[in-house]
């Protein structure tokens, strides 16, 4: 099967691949030539870091390419690792997976005397140019010139996974990547968004640092226009998969991934808080993180009603799940809203749903308990299976019920849950992703040869035991309205349960289909049909053509946009499925 889904999406910016500069001399060419125009004696450039960027690389192109008279480095300045890891413990905990949100800034990792002197000394220096290198840069100086060195969130996993990089301010670069990840998400990203958010419109160029020794760099109006060019239509972040226990075959062949790894577990298809965007300049790919377009042009692209109940963030995920020719996924439940604000500071929890893209013949959902279970005997099942002592019999307490392809199965959050092998499910949910409370793992290790973490404790104090299988049945399996119906389209509400924020409504079409945004944020995905085309009623923007299985976003500044049957699709019937905020 040739696949035609596309793992590079971009959006182009501009037809001049001029803009674009490419690799260290060509970056420092154009610096130069920047700083030449102010026509200064003295000259200061912070060069600001996303923590994951290899700063020595970035010195050792200072030295060849730039005459200074001092180069200052931030990571000089901070705490010592155990007054951070001291500062940061309350929020990090010992859990193995969980910590707590927070509000510290970058400014808290610095010796703050040691700072402010440090500003005197460059304030001092009457001629030449003084570079600063290092997160946090920006706080050292005014710079004349500043640059933002930036990282995709996957890039900075991977590093992590090979010991590449630790935790900002932290000597851990041998620590698990499960906890060096925990420590990234509540912590280090956050505190590092909310620096680079503050410094934004000072930032003279942006540089994209995801490829070793192959750097990029654009100018702020440049970049900026890139953002504002995303939010004036349908486009898609880069996909990133990743293997795990349960993993399948599916993602290798749908998506055209390497054959020789053992197996692919997820997709992550559109969850902005960690994919990237790929800008298009001539013929110089640009890539950023697309938590910066979230953060710097929120109410466009989330709508006004969106923003002002979540703020700048981006509250829809979509991913896939694959098990065809792999196993269970765990058995699991996510916290109710209660929950995940007492214990983690979250404004609100994963609820989640489950659509079956594709099922063999005995997939099946796990979902809800039996009519009249016994809660005690179930987790002291658990705790024991746990322990080592026995297997848990799941059948035994949970629903097995068989699904098809198209069922759509609703998961509020509070319901015990996974989906069975031999399926692929692409997941709708609430975006705080990382609240998996895992009760039982089927007795299999992880990847790495280590048990994963069980999260019985948790999760006992979150299952709610009047969801049976009468109850799930009524409420979560298929709950389907007929909206509307036409000669070639026909428009359905699948979800989600009354209790989540998130609505869905898929269409089956064979002809054009008009959607209005009303001002708010749409995620899409083509779960049924080769390809359609996306197009403006107006020309607001140039047709997108969308494969099957892929995700794209429709930004809230966008009014409508008309999705039709394209290629080989032309006369046989597609199917979206596209989820919002109910306002």
């Amino acid at each position: 099967m040739r696949s035609s889904y596309d793992k590079y999406p971009y959006i182009e910016v501009s037809k001049s691949s001029d803009v674009c500069f490419v690799g260290w001399e060509s970056i420092f060419s154009e610096i130069k030539h920047f700083v030449h125009t102010k026509n200064q004696t003295k000259t200061v450039i912070c060069i600001d870091l996303y923590h994951g960027v290899h700063a020595s690389e970035v010195l050792d192109a200072i030295k060849e390419n730039l005459e200074t008279v001092a180069v200052i480095q931030t990571n000089d300045f901070l705490k010592s690792a155990g007054e951070i890891s001291e500062m940061v413990y309350p929020f990090v905990t010992d859990d193995q997976v969980f910590g707590k949100m927070n509000s510290l800034e970058i400014s808290d990792f610095f010796e703050i005397q040691a700072l402010d002197k440090e500003r005197e000394a460059i304030r001092s220096i009457e001629s030449g140019t003084v570079v600063v290198c290092g997160e946090g840069a920006a706080l050292f100086a005014d710079a004349d010139v500043l640059i933002y060195m930036d990282l995709a969130r996957w890039e900075i996993q991977k590093r992590m996974k090979r010991n590449e990089v630790g935790n900002f301010g932290m000597d851990n670069l041998d620590e698990s990547f499960s906890l060096k990840y925990k420590q990234g998400y509540f912590l280090d990203w956050r505190l590092l968004d909310r620096h680079k958010l503050r410094f934004f419109d000072q930032i003279d160029y942006f540089i994209d640092a995801n490829n070793v020794g192959e750097p990029k760099m654009i100018g702020a109006e440049m970049y900026c226009k890139g953002l504002d060019e995303a939010v004036r239509r349908p486009f898609r972040v880069v996909p990133f998969f990743d293997p795990g226990p349960w993993g399948g075959q599916w993602l290798k062949e749908v998506v055209d991934l390497d054959r020789e790894q053992v197996n692919y577990a997820w997709g992550f298809d559109c969850v902005p808080e960690e994919n990237s965007l790929l800008f298009k300049f001539g013929e110089n790919i640009f890539e950023l993180p697309s938590i910066n377009l979230v953060l710097t042009r929120p109410k466009q692209l989330l709508g006004q009603s969106v923003y002002g109940k979540f703020g700048a963030e981006f509250p829809i995920r979509f991913d896939f799940l694959d098990t065809m020719d792999g196993g269970n996924l765990s058995l699991q439940v996510h916290p109710t809203r209660a929950y995940i604000r007492e214990e983690f500071g979250m404004d609100y929890t994963q609820d989640e749903s489950y659509y079956f893209l594709e099922a063999e013949e005995d997939a099946c959902v796990y979902l809800g308990t039996h009519k009249n279970v016994n809660a005690g005997d179930m987790i002291a099942d658990l705790e024991r299976a746990q322990s080592g002592l026995a297997d848990f019999d799941a059948e035994k307490y949970v629903n097995k019920m068989p699904v098809k392809k198209h069922d759509h199965i609703l998961i509020p959050a509070g319901t015990i849950h996974c989906s069975g092998k031999n399926a692929v499910v692409l997941e709708i949910s609430a975006t705080p992703y990382i609240f998996t409370f895992k009760l039982w793992d089927w007795g299999r290790l992880g990847l790495d040869g280590r048990p994963r973490p069980i999260n019985i404790e948790h999760g006992k104090k979150v299952i709610d035991w009047t969801r049976d299988e009468d109850w799930v049945k009524k409420n979560l399996f298929n709950n389907i309205t007929e909206i509307s119906v036409n000669g070639h389209s026909k428009e359905e509400s699948t979800g989600l349960y009354a209790t989540q924020f998130i609505e869905t409504r898929r269409h089956w079409f064979d002809g054009k289909v008009t959607h209005y945004t009303g001002g708010n944020l749409h995620v899409v995905n083509l779960v049924e049909g080769d390809e359609v085309i996306v197009e403006s009623p107006d020309g607001l923007f140039e047709p997108y053509v969308i494969h099957y299985a892929e995700t794209f976003i429709v930004p809230a500044h966008v009014p409508s946009y008309m999705i039709t049957p394209f290629g080989m699709s032309v006369g046989k019937k597609c199917a979206t499925l596209k989820a919002y905020v109910r306002i």
